[in-house]
């Protein structure tokens, strides 16, 4: 029988509907889950880059189900709770200096919507209505959303289809200097933005920028010197800087936050995904006190209007402390720099790999890594190869990419790369 789930970014070609052979997934243990029939997949992109923990973790398990016990749900307008006051305070203390304020939503969208209102809403309150416009980086990727389809990469996004229904804004190139850039190999990107920015400053609001690694436009990864000549461009022309650190959050860029790289704070960022290590849907909005001070006011207009039912969930607040708890005792850091170690060992310094014609780039950033090839039909049938091979890995368009949970081993994360090798050898076959 034709299961009534409609599942994301799939096709519904009759072949398709009529495949009763979609893994349904029954339980899962660390690095693994378990299908139907007994199967096991070694999971090497963590459920969307968010089961950092991987799964069925005790201790998270634990929170979840004494949270629930006490108090499973209560709405944040007007009243308060524990878990969402101690979660505020713990994002302050880790989170970039002076990001003192935070906003609870449930998704890493929506937090990027939240954003943009932040930012909308403080140039009006501080003189500035005309700023109504975003300006985003190409190749980048904010969400599905209707704010945040419309600062997804323009030509080359998932979001063309609905173009007519969406708000124009700005775009500049995405940044094309590497990790290790020196400062000088950055400044025909900077100069870029800079372009942008004198001709349209006075209409935009805020740049927004996933910092360092642009997750799904291709895990494009750039300097922090961007990020430090992007903050004193936003300064100079009075825009706010956004980071979206819903994928780069958390580790994942080698650092607790990608913005760390850089020793750089923006007036807001927004953090999803390995925020509650995968385990609930949470995200927060996080700002300086120069954009929250704006609000401050007795009319109705310094009142911030936007309150989804499931913010600051005390479920979801209570494991985020759990997560950041066993991601501190554990020195998860460490874990990322040693997972970074055997990608980089594996992948970029593979020779062989490199020189495969089919290949176009090979690039690692703390616990993520990529194999971008020219032609996306090099990559037809890999899922199969893979989970044949006991590995779960899905490309998308020109990129075999790998973001593991942090408690990967490294005989689990040689096992993903050895995957990602042989589907070139097997390709030539």
């Amino acid at each position: 029988m034709t299961s009534p789930v409609w599942h994301p970014y799939q096709r519904l070609s009759p072949r398709t509907e009529q495949d009763p052979a979609v893994p349904k997934v029954i339980g899962g243990e660390g690095v693994y889950f378990e299908l139907e029939g007994g199967e096991r997949l070694l999971d090497a992109c963590c459920s969307w880059w968010c089961m950092i923990h991987g799964y069925r973790h005790p201790r998270l398990v634990r929170a979840i189900a004494e949270q629930a016990d006490t108090l499973s749900h209560v709405m944040l307008a007007g009243l308060s709770h524990d878990p969402a006051e101690k979660l505020a305070r713990a994002l302050v203390r880790i989170t970039p200096a002076g990001l003192n304020h935070v906003f609870f939503i449930d998704s890493g969208s929506v937090g990027m919507e939240v954003a943009m209102k932040m930012a909308l809403q403080y140039h009006i309150l501080t003189g500035s209505p005309e700023k109504t416009r975003m300006l985003a980086l190409k190749r980048g990727y904010h969400g599905d959303t209707g704010g945040c389809m419309a600062v997804c990469d323009p030509d080359n996004g998932m979001h063309k289809l609905f173009s007519s229904l969406l708000p124009q804004h700005y775009f500049a190139p995405a940044p094309t200097s590497p990790f290790d850039a020196a400062p000088e190999d950055v400044e025909d990107d900077l100069a870029a933005l800079r372009e942008v920015l004198d001709a349209h400053h006075h209409e935009i609001a805020a740049l927004l920028m996933e910092p360092l690694l642009q997750a799904a436009g291709g895990l494009n990864m750039t300097s922090p010197h961007y990020l430090r000549g992007a903050r004193e461009l936003c300064d100079e022309f009075n825009v706010l800087l956004v980071f979206d650190e819903v994928a780069t959050g958390f580790g994942r860029t080698g650092k607790m936050f990608a913005a760390d790289h850089a020793d750089v704070t923006p007036d807001i960022m927004v953090l999803s995904k390995g925020l509650t290590g995968g385990y609930i849907g949470h995200a927060a909005t996080l700002a300086t006190d120069r954009v929250h001070d704006a609000f401050k006011g007795e009319s109705d207009i310094h009142a911030f209007m936007h309150g989804p039912t499931f913010m600051g969930n005390p479920l979801a607040c209570r494991v985020a402390l759990e997560s950041l708890a066993v991601f501190e005792e554990e020195n998860y850091l460490e874990k990322i720099a040693r997972l970074s170690q055997v990608l980089t060992r594996e992948l970029c310094e593979d020779a062989e790999l490199a020189a495969h014609p089919a290949v176009a780039d090979v690039r690692v950033l703390g616990a993520a890594a990529v194999i971008e090839v020219h032609d996306a039909a090099a990559l037809d049938g890999l899922r199969d190869f893979a989970r044949d091979r006991g590995v779960w890995l899905r490309a998308f368009n020109r990129y075999l990419y790998t973001m593991p949970a942090y408690i990967t081993t490294e005989a689990q994360m040689t096992t993903i790369t050895d995957v990602m090798k042989a589907w070139f050898v097997a390709s030539d076959a």
